[in-house]
């Protein structure tokens, strides 16, 4: 646009590969603390909604909650794609009451990685900011913990990014904890609480 301004003028154009510096920073975990894996967190549901696991008509009303939860990449294969990973009984969904709306969700998976060779993974956590206050993440982040914890796993981690300061502080309060696992993670766990008003 700016070569048009100037009637076709040559303009020297910045390398984008400058702009990022240095590797890509991995995504911060938490873990189920090996202590609690006898006490699989409990949150009671607000009145007006229902848990319940997902329905393969859900699916349109799934993938608008996940784009405007912030997974604009989300495709919409990924549940079929999910499917080899999620535990039966595993795929939680909260449905309000009276619009039959699905406005918040987690999975529970099963997912080895080199890191967690007999892993199960939270995934996927969910809310509609419509109905923030009702703790909605909160009781499908324990539905989803108790799954893993009732179908015998002892390592249960989950990935975030340090931008999601609300999940966070969800995952915080069920009992999950920082998994430190690189140099920086230390840091960069000190920033989130301090954004958090934590020590």
């Amino acid at each position: 646009q700016q070569s048009a301004l100037e009637r076709g003028r040559w303009i020297d154009v910045p390398d984008s590969r400058a702009w990022v510096k240095g590797e890509p920073k991995p995504q911060l975990q938490m873990l189920w603390p090996d202590s609690k894996l006898d006490a699989p967190p409990r949150v009671a549901l607000a009145d007006g909604y229902v848990l319940r696991q997902y329905r393969d008509d859900d699916h349109e009303q799934y993938m608008a909650l996940m784009i405007s939860a912030g997974f604009t990449d989300w495709p919409p294969t990924r549940v079929k794609d999910m499917q080899r990973l999620i535990l039966p009984g595993g795929f939680f969904v909260v449905e309000h009451r009276v619009s039959g709306a699905i406005v918040a969700t987690a999975m529970a998976t099963h997912n080895p990685t080199e890191r967690h060779p007999y892993g199960a993974e939270l995934g996927w956590v969910a809310g509609d900011s419509a109905h923030k206050g009702r703790k909605l993440g909160a009781v499908v982040t324990a539905a989803a913990t108790a799954r893993m914890i009732q179908a015998g796993f002892r390592r249960i981690y989950l990935n975030t990014d340090d931008g999601r300061l609300p999940a966070i502080k969800v995952y915080l309060e069920l009992g999950y904890e920082p998994y430190l696992f690189c140099d920086g993670m230390a840091e960069r766990w000190q920033a989130v609480r301090q954004a958090l008003g934590q020590r």
